[in-house]
């Protein structure tokens, strides 16, 4: 198999320089339904699938706008509303009196929902299940402002109960490039045993958000490993489907006009495994027990906020 193709980048994450060798090109997948068996030995293999255009371009505008146009409102996101750019100011607590539930609200919206939730993203998964998949309801939106990240983290720690078959589905609401920070996973991170114990350690059961950052300079780790930060240039509607032990992050977000990147997360299991409560369900507790409100997406989009 290939090596990920090198990318030429001004790319930074945690504030930090990525150097240009640090970085490598997802290798994308072709979802092919009658070659599941491909499919699952690649996920095992590098603990993860990257799938270009799985959800139509339009279901993927129609959900932006919709997510925007309520951020608009809380005087967040400018006019057009599509092209995502940050305001710098909110009226988000001025105007809600309830920053949670009207996060859920956001994040049940029923163009979001097709898109997340949807036939599209559900074939995928049976197909790589090679069984009926399950979603969980909870759904992690994620608004990113210019000069944000998320720190270096496995999965595992909040989602380690009920099934033992838990995978993160990515999906780009939007165009990402480089410098507006999409996702980068940690090159065969999934095989750092010490590092995946040490997350599989973190006790999940607390109602504290267990941290799982491991570094504060990611391309250090990666130099220190022998391995290489991979990431692309998304597009709408593309979707990373990775295990719970894959060391995953975002770049920062450079974005020279101010743009908001957005993107949004949910885990799927197999339906004939237990599922965790907590996010599952018309009211899901989350991590916390706090619901929605949890949730970076719930603070207005000018305040800062925990890296996760």
């Amino acid at each position: 198999m290939a090596a990920p193709q090198r990318l030429e980048s001004n790319c930074r994450m945690q504030g930090h320089v990525v150097p240009d060798d640090i970085l490598g090109t997802l290798q994308e997948t072709p979802f092919e339904p009658s070659r599941f068996h491909d499919l699952q030995n690649k996920l095992e293999n590098t603990g993860y699938l990257f799938f270009r255009g799985v959800i139509p371009e339009n279901n993927i505008h129609q959900a932006r706008r919709e997510i925007f146009q309520r951020l608009h409102e809380v005087g967040e996101i400018k006019q057009p509303v599509e092209e995502g750019l940050f305001t710098g100011t909110s009226d988000r607590k001025a105007r809600i009196p309830d920053l949670g539930s009207f996060w859920k609200s956001v994040s049940e919206g029923p163009a979001l929902r097709r898109v997340s939730h949807g036939n599209q993203i559900q074939r995928v998964l049976d197909t790589v299940f090679s069984e009926t998949a399950r979603a969980h309801d909870y759904l992690f939106l994620r608004p990113s402002v210019p000069g944000r990240s998320t720190h270096l983290h496995y999965d595992h720690p909040f989602f380690a109960r009920g099934s033992q078959r838990i995978h993160t589905v990515w999906t780009a609401l939007g165009d990402i490039p480089l410098m507006e920070g999409p996702l980068v996973v940690m090159e065969g991170s999934n095989q750092f045993d010490d590092l995946i114990a040490m997350a599989q350690g973190v006790d999940y059961d607390s109602k504290d958000t267990p941290l799982v950052q491991l570094m504060d300079d990611p391309a250090e780790l990666a130099r220190q490993r022998g391995v290489r930060m991979l990431t692309a240039d998304f597009r709408a509607g593309d979707v990373l489907l990775f295990s719970m032990r894959l060391l995953h992050g975002t770049l920062d977000n450079q974005s020279p006009i101010g743009r908001t990147r957005l993107s949004c997360d949910v885990r799927w299991q197999p339906a004939s495994d237990p599922v965790d409560p907590r996010y599952s369900g018309p009211e899901p507790t989350g991590t916390t027990g706090i619901g929605y409100a949890e949730l970076n997406g719930a603070k207005p989009l000018n305040e800062s906020w925990h890296q996760r």
